[in-house]
C-alpha cells in the first residue's frame, strides 16, 4: 500500500469530518489540511502553536475522526516522509549552478525549482482511480461547465479548447457579458460543474458550486488546500500546488492537472472521439488555418 495515499486517506476523513468538529478543532483542522507536510516532523505543541490552539484539542480532532489519540494520527504522515524521499542529484546540481550566476540567475532557479515541486506534490496527493472516476463523471455528462475566474478563466477556457476538439458538451464560464450563476441557471443532474479558485478564494466562484449543488449538478473542484471550500463541497476534489517566489500563484500544476484529466476523459470515450478530432483538425487543413510547410 502507497504511505502518501494512506496520509492522503486521512486528510480525505478529516476533510469528510469537517462540519462535526467543534470550531477549536476545526481550527486545528484547517492548519493540517493546508500544512500536512508539518504534521509529520513537528511536535503536537509545534502544530498546535502554528495553529494557535491547544494542544489537547489536537487529541480531540484526531479521537474525533476514528483515531485512539494524536500519535496515531500523526503515524501515517512520518511513515510518508520516511518511504517518500527521493534524491535529485542531478537536478540540485543544475540548480546550483543557476544560482552562481547572479541575481536573475537565483531567481530563475527558485522558479523552476518551485514549478517541478509544484509538479511532484500535486501528482504525488492524486492516484488513478480518482481522475478516472473524475473522467468518467465528466464523459457521461450531457453538458460540463468549467468556471474560472481571473488567471483561472484562462486555465478553463483552454481546457475547453481542447476539449471542444473531439466533444461539444464543453463550456467555459462566465460567458463574456454574463456571471457563472447565470451560466449554469438550467444545469442540472445531468450536469457535471468543473471549479477551480485558489486561496483567497473567489466569492463567486463558491457561490456558482453552492448553487450548482442546489440545482443537482455534479462538482469537480481544483484548488489548493483541503480546507478550500469548494474542495470540501465537490464530489471529486483535487489539490494543487501553487507555491511560486512571484507575488501570483503558479498556475503550472493546475494545467498539467486539467490536461491530465482531459486524457483520462479520452480515454474513457467511445472510439468515435478519435475520428471526430482527426475530422476537425482535417477540416482545419482543408480551410486553410495552418500554415502549410513549404515544399
Amino acid at each position: 500500500m502507497n504511505d502518501t495515499n494512506v496520509s492522503e486517506r486521512v486528510l480525505s476523513r478529516l476533510s469528510d469530518e469537517w462540519n462535526t468538529l467543534t470550531p477549536e478543532a476545526q481550527k486545528a483542522a484547517r492548519y493540517v489540511l493546508e500544512n500536512p507536510r508539518d504534521v509529520g516532523v513537528s511536535t503536537v505543541r509545534e502544530i498546535a502553536d502554528a495553529a494557535n490552539v491547544k494542544p489537547n484539542t489536537l487529541v480531540r480532532m484526531a479521537r474525533q475522526i476514528g483515531f485512539d489519540g494524536y500519535d496515531g494520527f500523526r503515524e501515517p504522515f512520518r511513515e510518508a516522509i520516511r518511504r517518500g524521499q527521493a534524491s535529485y542529484p542531478d537536478r540540485a546540481r543544475w540548480l546550483q549552478s543557476i544560482r552562481k550566476q547572479g541575481e536573475l540567475g537565483e531567481l530563475y532557479a527558485d522558479i523552476v525549482n518551485s514549478a517541478l515541486k509544484n509538479i511532484e506534490e500535486t501528482f504525488a496527493s492524486i492516484d488513478e482511480t480518482q481522475l478516472r472516476a473524475a473522467a468518467e463523471m465528466i464523459w457521461a455528462s450531457r453538458d460540463v461547465y468549467t468556471l474560472g475566474v481571473g488567471v483561472n478563466n484562462s486555465n478553463a477556457r483552454n481546457f475547453t479548447y481542447l476539449a471542444r476538439t473531439g466533444m461539444v458538451q464543453f463550456h467555459a464560464i462566465p460567458r463574456p457579458g454574463s456571471v457563472a450563476i447565470d451560466d449554469i441557471a438550467w444545469a442540472d443532474g445531468r450536469d457535471t460543474l468543473i471549479a477551480i479558485t485558489c486561496n483567497p478564494y473567489r466569492a463567486e466562484v463558491v457561490q456558482a458550486v453552492e448553487v450548482a449543488l442546489e440545482q443537482g449538478v455534479r462538482v469537480i473542484a481544483i484548488s489548493d488546500s483541503r480546507a478550500s471550500p469548494i474542495i470540501r463541497m465537490a464530489e471529486h476534489g483535487f489539490v494543487i500546488a501553487s507555491d511560486t517566489p512571484q507575488f501570483f500563484p503558479s498556475s503550472v500544476s493546475t494545467i498539467a492537472l486539467l490536461e491530465t484529466l482531459l486524457s483520462f476523459v479520452i480515454a474513457s470515450a467511445s472510439d468515435e472521439i478519435v475520428q471526430r478530432v482527426e475530422t476537425f483538425h482535417r477540416r482545419r487543413h482543408e480551410l486553410g488555418i495552418y500554415q502549410e510547410k513549404a515544399t
